[in-house]
């Protein structure tokens, strides 16, 4: 290689690492409690369901005046014609005389505005106000369940993407590592070639495995990058995220099965939300059967206008009114029925839901506590992996190995490292998912905080 191709390819260098160091630097650093509540303010599905809790309290806040009266003003303008008839009485013979004609016909023809107010109090309802108040009442908890699962889902996202990220850097960093170590590797071989050590065959052994770790490293920054554009939208950062809280390993075993089955089954969202369900179709029954009573009400009435008014329209009027239906096109006792069988099933959903939630748990409880073992297993895996390198190095260079087996120690070191952070990233994932599954997911940061850091 010529002065000027060597100082072109260290310029290049430089200039990638520059590139690589102001996007760096240009990236959000968040630690995990910020990311947390970066999510929490900027995530537009959690700004939708605050808006549907919002709307879910003012219809139950509507509701809660049911039983006040209710004050209509009517106002009319009437032509009308009018037709009265007088009997005479005693009179008629008399009348007659003088040919008026018994009974006595007017009619009247004229222009009347009629300014009425009506005011109307439910005295008895049959139970249909606090069967709607409860409904109403069920319809805001179960909008306030779904709020808390788009939540909970949301972080369990975030935190697959937040370590994710981290993950797939380490393997971008590790790919790059066994790159530089094969292109040494190259370079040593290429020089025992031409002092006839070693055969073309094997320097271009050498050389294949140094092409494919290059597609592998381009392989890792692809994936790197789509993993960076993620989390940057996610957490509405255009300019990207830097994770600062690192891939961490519990070494200790987890609290026990059942704590985590109970938590779940007191504080799962889902449970709420089912339970908010079942209260609703408790209140259509009770609705339906209110349609199978009477309701009773007292209302007042008064004309503004006395003086020009109908004949029949009183100035006041006060009474109390009872409506009872005594035959309808909806056959009531089967819509009683069908309130009754929503219920049944909204049992029975709560039920099942409690058994997945179970199984859920105890799946994600055994996942973790596997993951925590398998991690362990790989403290030595890494040691004895840097060692077989040097070995095999050493070895190659007296010429007591072959450039393969090199190159498989080399590739062997790079995967031990993968593998030891694959295993943290399992980890935290699958602690992720059981905190998810027992609706704690919100106390992740209390964990990293117990952790222990992964080393790269």
């Amino acid at each position: 290689m010529t002065l000027r191709c060597s100082m072109l390819v260290a310029a290049l260098a430089t200039a990638v690492c520059q590139g690589a160091q102001a996007q760096t630097i240009d990236r959000l650093p968040l630690d995990y409690r910020s990311a947390q509540a970066r999510l929490l303010e900027r995530s537009d599905a959690i700004r939708g369901a605050d808006a549907d809790v919002r709307s879910k309290e003012a219809q139950e806040a509507s509701t809660s005046t049911l039983r006040r009266p209710t004050v209509e003003f009517e106002g009319q303008m009437i032509r009308y014609q009018k037709t009265l008839y007088l009997p005479l009485g005693p009179l008629a013979d008399v009348a007659q005389d003088y040919a008026i004609y018994d009974p006595l016909r007017f009619e009247i023809e004229r222009t009347s505005t009629r300014p009425i107010v009506t005011a109307t109090l439910p005295l008895y309802s049959g139970g249909q106000i606090p069967a709607v108040q409860a409904g109403a009442a069920g319809q805001l908890e179960q909008s306030r369940a779904e709020r808390q699962i788009v939540i909970d889902n949301g972080l369990l996202q975030m935190t697959q993407l937040y370590f994710g990220q981290q993950l797939l850097e380490r393997v971008r960093d590790v790919r790059r590592d066994a790159l530089a170590g094969l292109d040494r590797h190259v370079a040593d071989a290429l020089k025992l070639e031409q002092e006839g050590f070693i055969s073309r065959a094997q320097r271009l052994q050498a050389q294949v495995a140094r092409d494919d770790a290059a597609r592998e490293l381009e392989k890792a920054e692809a994936d790197l990058a789509s993993a960076r554009v993620a989390l940057a939208g996610a957490l509405r950062a255009p300019s990207g995220v830097d994770p600062v809280s690192p891939i961490f390993v519990i070494r200790q075993p987890l609290r026990s099965l059942d704590t985590y089955v109970d938590t779940a089954l007191r504080a799962h969202p889902q449970l709420d939300r089912l339970a908010a369900l079942e209260d609703q179709a408790e209140a259509g029954v009770a609705v339906q059967r209110a349609k199978l009573r009477p309701t009773v009400y007292g209302f007042a009435q008064y004309n503004f206008d006395r003086r020009d008014t109908l004949l029949t329209d009183p100035d006041w009027s006060v009474g109390v009114g009872l409506r009872y239906t005594l035959f309808s096109g909806v056959d009531r006792s089967q819509a009683v029925q069908a309130a009754r069988e929503t219920v049944t099933q909204a049992n029975a959903g709560l039920r099942e839901a409690r058994t997945q939630i179970e199984i859920g748990v105890t799946r994600s409880w055994n996942e973790a506590e596997a993951a925590r073992r398998r991690f362990e297993l790989t403290d030595t895996a890494i040691t004895a992996a840097q060692e077989n390198l040097r070995v095999q190095t050493l070895g190659y260079q007296e010429q007591q190995t072959t450039s393969l087996d090199v190159i498989d120690a080399q590739l062997g070191l790079a995967r031990s490292r993968i593998q030891r952070a694959q295993a943290g990233y399992d980890f935290v994932i699958a602690l992720a998912q059981l905190l998810h599954v027992s609706g704690q997911i919100a106390t992740l940061p209390g964990y990293i905080d117990q952790g222990e850091r992964v080393a790269p």
